[in-house]
């Protein structure tokens, strides 16, 4: 395990966590999709930081970054590009949308319709996308961090499963805590936080994250992890509370994030704590609970403690 990359995640981390208050769970998590080539949906009220993570994130790493206002009158070609006349050379050409970049921000997703939001399916799933019929790939390094306002209804639509599938993790940002508010209260009022981000220097390349990828691939998984992992996700396909469960992509998802949660530690093996680690954030968008469920007042949070209570632990 190479200490030095170790230590640049790790300084990652810490710069984000000084830009981005109260926020340190997030972070892990962000770090985690990061280094695991997944994408990331945000949802929580305004005001609570989640753009400015997304641009302190493209600062430190130095990557070429979009931020896509999605509105309801916003199309599908207005994200992927259009096919263009050239009246010079007689010749269609393909004038490329913001989705050809490294970090992409789809603010506010939800105020998109269906159309629009799929036209991020291909993009997120397979790093090409297909404009009149060609297609065109898209960088190796690709990530997709969308957010979503938590309270506000009208006007808005509900992302379908297939859309939600795609993302690794969904993250909930919460208020930060009084002393963490304080805090970034003193940093506006001496105007440092601005010039703290106008003046970010990166600390990790892409090249290097994308090497940090192929490290990932190093790592060990005992045939215990497979089937604890395995047994998890058709706990929750079957539980009466569920209506909709873990698909084998939130499997395949959960496997990837518990590796390099391991990768991050400094371990070069998984364990059972690295997969409850993540199991939140993996599953609480892919689950449905049932109408009876619902009125129970259950929640999926609860629902997922619960499934991992009731998979026995590997030893």
């Amino acid at each position: 395990m190479n200490s030095i990359n170790l230590n640049k995640i790790s300084n990652l981390q810490n710069k984000l966590n000084e830009y981005i208050l109260g926020q340190d769970k997030i972070i892990d998590f962000i770090t985690i999709s990061l280094i695991a080539g997944g994408h990331v949906l945000l949802e929580g009220v305004p005001g609570t930081a989640k753009t400015s993570l997304v641009k302190v994130l493209a600062r430190l790493l130095n990557a070429p970054f979009k931020r896509i206002q999605l509105t309801p009158d916003m199309l599908p070609s207005d994200i992927t590009g259009t096919s263009m006349y050239d009246f010079n050379t007689k010749n269609f050409h393909i004038h490329q949308g913001p989705i050809f970049s490294n970090l992409i921000l789809a603010d506010e997703i939800n105020r998109t319709p269906p159309k629009t939001q799929s036209a991020l399916l291909e993009a997120m799933e397979e790093r090409q996308v297909t404009i009149d019929g060609q297609t065109q790939p898209l960088s190796e390094f690709f990530m997709v961090i969308a957010t979503q306002n938590s309270i506000e209804f009208e006007g808005t639509y509900p992302l379908p499963e297939a859309q939600l599938d795609r993302f690794m993790f969904k993250l909930n940002f919460n208020y930060p805590d009084e002393l963490n508010e304080i805090a970034m209260l003193k940093l506006w009022q001496n105007s440092r936080q601005k010039k703290l981000i106008q003046n970010i220097e990166p600390v990790i390349s892409i090249d290097e994250i994308l090497e940090l990828r192929q490290e990932l691939t190093k790592i060990t998984i005992d045939d215990t992890i497979y089937e604890y992992l395995v047994k998890l996700s058709n706990v929750s396909r079957n539980s009466s509370s569920v209506f909709l469960g873990a698909s084998p992509r939130a499997t395949l998802n959960w496997l990837i994030a518990a590796k390099t949660t391991a990768f991050i530690q400094g371990r070069d093996f998984v364990t059972p704590d690295d997969v409850k680690f993540v199991a939140q954030p993996i599953l609480e968008h892919r689950l449905i609970l049932n109408p009876e469920s619902e009125l129970e007042g259950n929640t999926i949070s609860q629902i997922i403690n619960l499934l991992l209570e009731q998979v026995k632990v590997p030893r």
